[in-house]
């Protein structure tokens, strides 16, 4: 800037970037743990790592986007001060990680595993604007104050076309903002416990929650978006959940998978009876499961047991 007062002409094109059972109780029980959501995905290690994890991946790809957008505008507009491109995109890019927190509390509130819903969708709808107003008016004004300090002059954009031009590209950002919390989020997700560290199993069965002792556990059985638990007992509790992930925590305690929707705790086997064409039935007391031949480490297993 060499200390003189410089007219900045800048436009927004010069910035590159159900069961009926669950009934009332259930609804209920959804909003207020959303409510009272602390920032954790069920099923992770906790919330404040999976989104450290990933503000700290969107800033990799938002950095790195950012300088190839400055290199970029500097190669195809020579007569501009090459530091202007990048104050222009460092503080596009500030902006956004600091409005990322919008699409998190999003995820936090509505988390995938729990299935695709209007509630869901509408949430995502409404959230992406905001979303990209906060950036938008978070880099205008980190410009104004940046630009004033260093005693140039910055003039804003038409204010709706340059929201309309902004939000085209949001709508994107966005969508990859919530890809990266996806993927921390798998990547953080709760590690089974050893059997001896942990005997309890917690089924949240809407706003109830019961803790159960992995040796009571007959079987676990998929049931659409959800999971059934069945129990020495004869209770069959519900708990919205992948059969997959109930796997990941439940093989460790010695369960087995059986069939692709059957869990089977080997421990309360009582007979074991082939059907003739390679798959057999697994009776753990009075319920019986089918062993599917297409399981064959379950079958030699099961049948040395």
């Amino acid at each position: 800037m060499s200390g003189q007062r410089t007219k900045l002409a800048y436009s927004a094109a010069d910035a590159s970037p159900s069961k009926a059972r669950w009934g009332a109780l259930r609804l209920i029980g959804d909003v207020r743990q959303r409510l009272g959501a602390n920032g954790a995905f069920p099923g992770t290690s906790g919330g404040p790592n999976v989104f450290l994890l990933g503000i700290f991946g969107i800033a990799l790809i938002v950095g790195a986007v950012d300088i190839v957008n400055a290199i970029t505008i500097i190669h195809n507009r020579p007569q501009v001060n090459p530091l202007e491109p990048f104050i222009w995109e460092a503080t596009s890019g500030v902006a956004m990680l600091a409005a990322a927190w919008i699409p998190w509390k999003v995820l936090c509130w509505f988390p995938p595993a729990r299935g695709l819903s209007v509630a869901m969708v509408t949430a995502h709808l409404v959230a992406a604007p905001v979303f990209s107003l906060c950036h938008v008016g978070g880099f205008e004004l980190l410009r104004t104050a940046i630009l004033a300090a260093a005693g140039a002059h910055y003039t804003m954009g038409p204010p709706v076309p340059t929201f309309l031009y902004e939000f085209s590209k949001d709508i994107f950002a966005y969508a990859l903002i919530v890809s990266v919390f996806l993927v921390a989020e798998r990547l953080l997700r709760e590690r089974p416990q050893p059997a001896q560290a942990e005997t309890m199993f917690a089924i949240r069965d809407g706003a109830r929650l019961t803790r159960v002792a992995f040796e009571d556990i007959l079987a676990v059985n998929s049931a659409g978006n959800y999971v059934e638990f069945v129990l020495r007992d004869g209770r069959r509790l519900l708990m919205r959940s992948a059969l997959t992930q109930i796997e990941a925590q439940f093989t460790p305690r010695g369960f087995v998978r059986v069939h692709r929707s059957w869990l089977v705790n080997p421990a309360r086997m009582t007979g074991l009876s082939p059907n003739g064409s390679g798959d057999y039935t697994v009776a753990l007391g009075e319920l019986a499961v089918p062993l599917s031949r297409r399981f064959p480490e379950a079958v030699a297993r099961l049948r040395a047991h």
